[in-house]
């Protein structure tokens, strides 16, 4: 690889590569699934070294058969990239890989009792500040019954189960959610999906996308196939019914945070002010979807922070009131994005202060936060000394390092 001022950082090498494949910055961006002002914002060192699997795809995209010519002398780490992993997720994982094929001797779970079991499994997700370890416990049981009544049940109780079920599968996707399991986490919001439909419940269907978008998105995948999900799944809502009118504007925040994902600003605030209208329209949040106001809000941080804007971000952190939203585990998600929007201006206090009070609200969802994890393994060497420290402290707290 030459040598040269310019490569001695991550944006200066990709700038290299990218000048020697000929390749404009909209073009590399939209290969990658993302902008061209996303491209910019790598070059000149606006947006950190991305994850393991985007370094792949743009090592792939420029020629570089060495990975190590991208990243330079950062070396890729565990520490960096990997995944924390719950205590009993190999219990969850069990349960998934386990059908009930002998019910023959068994009674159905009714579908009032498991809806209400349902319900009561969403109280503990939200309520808890160490949520995977809250639903750890009751997820086995409620998938087993839940898959057994939907083989026993019939007519509109079946599908009443089976919504219930796709509701299950939810909670699961949640619980798997940034551990080493991007199989099965693709699984469960195949087979949600598939529990809605066959239950014949557009409110079913619509969660469902939302949480599909959640997978592809993150995933920085099928960015037309889920904009499109979303469209065509609030087609098939009344916006007469309450319920029905806060699933639309869920699925018009998912179309916004897709779009914002892959640079379109205009239409991601397009659907966004979509989304905000509707919120506007309720009285409070979803009860377990949690669509509101506040969340609404919260999330113009991430669309900004993901159109690589940080200033804008930080501006939105500011407007919104997250004790508005009745989730711990939202209201941490949040927090941590407003940081994410302190790293991109390159403020580390800032950055690692608002990761601390976000492990405050709930320790579980900072410890499984990809961003969390990659930021603080960089602040605990690149920062002053206050922000080492408490990079530091925060690292021990989320099993980054080893506590001694």
């Amino acid at each position: 690889m030459p040598e040269g001022n310019t490569l001695t950082t991550f944006g200066g090498r990709v700038r290299f590569f990218r000048d020697r494949a000929g390749m404009s910055r909209a073009v590399f961006g939209e290969l990658c699934g993302r902008s061209g002002d996303w491209a910019k914002a790598i070059e000149i060192g606006k947006i950190g070294m991305p994850g393991l699997n985007m370094l792949i795809r743009m090592a792939g995209i420029l020629r570089v058969d060495d990975l190590a010519e991208l990243t330079g002398e950062q070396r890729l780490t565990t520490a960096t990239y990997g995944k924390n992993t719950h205590d009993q997720a190999s219990v969850i994982v069990r349960t998934l890989a386990a059908y009930p094929l002998a019910v023959s001797d068994r009674e159905p779970v009714s579908a009032d009792t498991l809806a209400a079991n349902v319900a009561q499994a969403w109280m503990v997700w939200h309520g808890s500040p160490n949520q995977r370890t809250a639903v750890a416990t009751i997820l086995p049981r409620l998938l087993d019954d839940a898959r057994t009544s939907v083989r026993l049940l019939e007519s509109v109780d079946r599908r009443r189960a089976l919504s219930s079920l796709a509701q299950i599968y939810h909670l699961v996707q949640l619980y798997l959610s940034f551990q080493p399991y991007p199989e099965l986490i693709l699984m469960t919001g195949d087979r949600a999906m598939q529990a809605a439909q066959d239950a014949d419940d557009p409110k079913a269907i619509a969660a469902a996308s939302w949480y599909l978008n959640h997978v592809w998105r993150d995933a920085g995948e099928q960015a037309e196939a889920r904009i499109d999900l979303a469209d065509q799944a609030g087609r098939l809502l009344r916006p007469e019914n309450a319920e029905d009118r806060s699933l639309w504007g869920l699925l018009q925040l998912a179309m916004a945070l897709s779009h914002a994902k892959i640079g379109r600003r205009g239409d991601a605030e397009r659907h966004w002010d979509g989304a905000r209208r509707t919120a506007q329209s309720l009285d409070g949040h979803h009860p377990w979807l949690m669509f509101g106001l506040g969340m609404v809000d919260a999330y113009a941080v991430t669309m900004a922070a993901d159109l690589t804007n940080g200033h804008e971000a930080t501006k939105q952190g500011d407007r919104i009131d997250l004790t508005a939203i009745p989730s711990k585990t939202r209201r941490a998600f949040h927090t941590v994005e407003i940081a994410r929007g302190f790293y991109l201006r390159k403020e580390p206090l800032a950055t690692v202060h608002l990761l601390n009070r976000a492990y405050g609200i709930s320790p579980d969802t900072v410890a499984f936060n990809l961003f969390t994890r990659s930021a603080v393994s960089e602040l605990m060497t690149t920062g002053g000394a206050t922000v080492r420290d408490e990079a530091r402290d925060l690292a021990h707290k989320i099993r980054l390092v080893p506590t001694a």
